[in-house]
């Protein structure tokens, strides 16, 4: 984990850790696993100050949080400009949901700045702090209990050459948050395993209940209808964490769990073209709402990862959709349940 460290610096505060701005094969593996939700929530830095390339007391000072993702990304932006990064404790989380949580805050900085004596490291009183971390600190507190005043870079770490080129002057590009296909795409991998033991046990729970009919127990009735179920499952599923997050600006409504709702009852009615949704109506309309219920519940999930959410509107958001997402779920589980032993 240590393997981007690559020597020391002396200064008064004593001997700091010198980072590369290049990506070694660990820090690449690093990014795919936790990419995919492996480890995601262990892969962290140590809080303290890191020294890239060769600065001195007059380099300027950027902040992070500790989620290696968040720090890796701003050491390789730094390429070519000797400078110090001061590290504070976010828990592994990455800047904007830290800023969020409370752990991107005020009190963290200050007490970074404090703890690992910055004031011992440089002779100036700035530091530039990440601008999604901007809902988590109040600028004016920093500079009143530490004496270093608080700028704001870019939105992307890519733009901070741009950005120190410019005197520390931000373009109305640098500012903009924008949410792009690509983007999207890379938050879906860690969407899909959001749930992963539940997307193992549930399908097996369906599978084995299948077998249930008015004679009794079969298996081979779970050979024959136990995998459409398991197929339906898995569709909703994934119409509700990867589809929805894919074209997200181009479904309707502003509420996640009803561009969930819409997506998820659009693969059912491809679904039902198949077969795999059953014969009778009872067991038809079951499955529209397992999996309307299912794709709108992982679609709303994804409100932690999008830029088109604020918390209160995601909170406001859960206390109304969650009782009609369970009460969807319930009526098609019993549903499917009668169907079992009455056909109708």
């Amino acid at each position: 984990m240590t393997g981007y460290i690559y020597g020391e610096i002396e200064t008064q505060a004593g001997s700091l850790p010198r980072v590369e701005t290049r990506w070694n094969r660990h820090d690449r593996w690093g990014a795919i696993r936790t990419r995919w939700s492996v480890g995601r929530m262990r892969y962290r830095v140590a809080p303290g100050i890191y020294a890239v390339g060769d600065p001195d007391r007059n380099s300027m000072v950027f902040v992070t949080g500790n989620y290696k993702l968040s720090f890796d990304h701003l050491r390789r932006a730094l390429n070519g400009i000797n400078c110090w990064i001061l590290v504070i404790d976010t828990k592994g989380i990455n800047v904007w949901c830290a800023a969020g949580k409370g752990t991107f805050s005020t009190k963290e900085v200050v007490r970074r700045i404090r703890i690992h004596h910055l004031e011992q490291v440089v002779d100036h009183r700035k530091i530039i702090l990440p601008q999604l971390s901007a809902t988590g600190v109040a600028a004016h507190d920093v500079k009143k209990m530490t004496g270093f005043i608080v700028k704001y870079g870019p939105v992307l770490a890519k733009d901070i050459n741009a950005y120190v080129n410019s005197g520390l002057k931000a373009t109305s590009a640098m500012r903009t948050v924008t949410f792009p296909l690509v983007e999207r795409l890379k938050l879906i991998p860690v969407d899909v395993f959001y749930g992963k033991y539940y997307i193992l046990v549930v399908p097996l729970l369906f599978l084995l209940l299948s077998g249930l009919n008015p004679g009794g127990y079969s298996f081979d009735l779970i050979l024959h209808t136990g995998g459409k179920s398991v197929v339906n499952l898995f569709s909703g599923y994934l119409a509700g964490c990867v589809i929805a997050p894919a074209i997200l600006p181009w479904i309707p409504f502003r509420r996640f769990s009803i561009k969930g709702v819409i997506v998820g009852w659009f693969v059912a009615l491809m679904l039902l073209l198949t077969g795999t949704m059953g014969i009778t109506l009872t067991e038809k309309v079951s499955w529209f709402l397992i999996i309307g219920a299912l794709s709108s519940f992982m679609a709303m999930n994804f409100t932690g990862s999008s830029t088109f959410t604020s918390l209160s509107g995601v909170q406001k958001e859960m206390k109304t959709a969650l009782p009609v997402q369970i009460g969807m779920v319930s009526l098609g589980f019993i549903g499917w349940i009668i169907t079992r032993f009455i056909t109708i």
